[in-house]
């Protein structure tokens, strides 16, 4: 299923996303997504938004037995994906639409920093299935906003979260993780190049110092939502 009047990850920004996650910076959180998925001990895990299969990989590795289905809108994404992963099929849809995945397929369903239809969700995920959700916090990458060089991020993001969410799941759990790290002007580069701040880059990138490292704060909040029984 192709999607209509969006535009996925381009081969540019996975590029980015597949350097800059490659340093580990966000090892942290691949491996407090992994602990939440894999407790459920899932057969079927649908990753909504798989981008360069990153934390798919994370859970594969610690549940090995489980298949998996990595979704996008970006055809490179999920061809990127699937070529990288055992046991993952891929399927390039748009999640605003009906997806051609049965009823109660998955066990675990994961977001992360990814477009959400909770009716979709409800009806791909079985009954009692986990529903796993990564947000930014409100101080997710401070300094570069402040610089001109990353989007603003919604300060009541978890609230309307939870309330688009409320019909059809409940919160499980609920995780923040947060720490400053220091980057080189590279490694700035590719996290701004590899999410939607690369459409709106400015020539502020041309005031940092190449020769020095530069403070960062990331920060996330992991949500486990149960899904309702009705």
């Amino acid at each position: 299923m192709r999607s209509q009047g969006l535009i996925g990850d381009s081969a540019e920004m996975l590029d980015s996303r597949d350097a800059f996650l490659g340093t580990g910076w966000y090892s942290a959180l691949r491996d407090a997504v992994t602990r939440v998925v894999s407790a459920e001990t899932p057969h079927t895990v649908v990753d909504f938004g798989c981008g360069t299969g990153y934390y798919l990989a994370g859970i594969l590795d610690q549940t090995p037995s489980a298949r998996a289905l990595a979704v996008d809108i970006s055809p490179a994404a999920v061809a990127r994906t699937v070529r990288a992963l055992e046991h993952t099929d891929g399927l390039v849809a748009n999640v605003w639409s009906p997806l051609p995945i049965r009823d109660g397929a998955a066990d675990v369903i994961l977001n992360v920093f990814a477009p959400r239809n909770a009716a979709e969700f409800a009806r791909v995920l079985r009954p009692g299935g986990l529903l796993v959700v990564v947000i930014p916090q409100p101080s997710h990458l401070r300094e570069l906003r402040e610089a001109g060089l990353a989007l603003g991020v919604q300060d009541d993001k978890a609230a309307v979260l939870i309330a688009g969410l409320a019909a059809h799941f409940t919160v499980h759990s609920r995780q923040q993780l947060s720490t400053e790290v220091w980057l080189t002007v590279t490694e700035i580069a590719a996290l701004v190049g590899m999410g939607p701040s690369a459409h709106h880059r400015s020539t502020a990138a041309g005031r940092l110092d190449p020769a020095e490292r530069h403070p960062v704060t990331t920060a996330f909040e992991v949500f486990g939502f149960r899904r309702l029984s009705h």
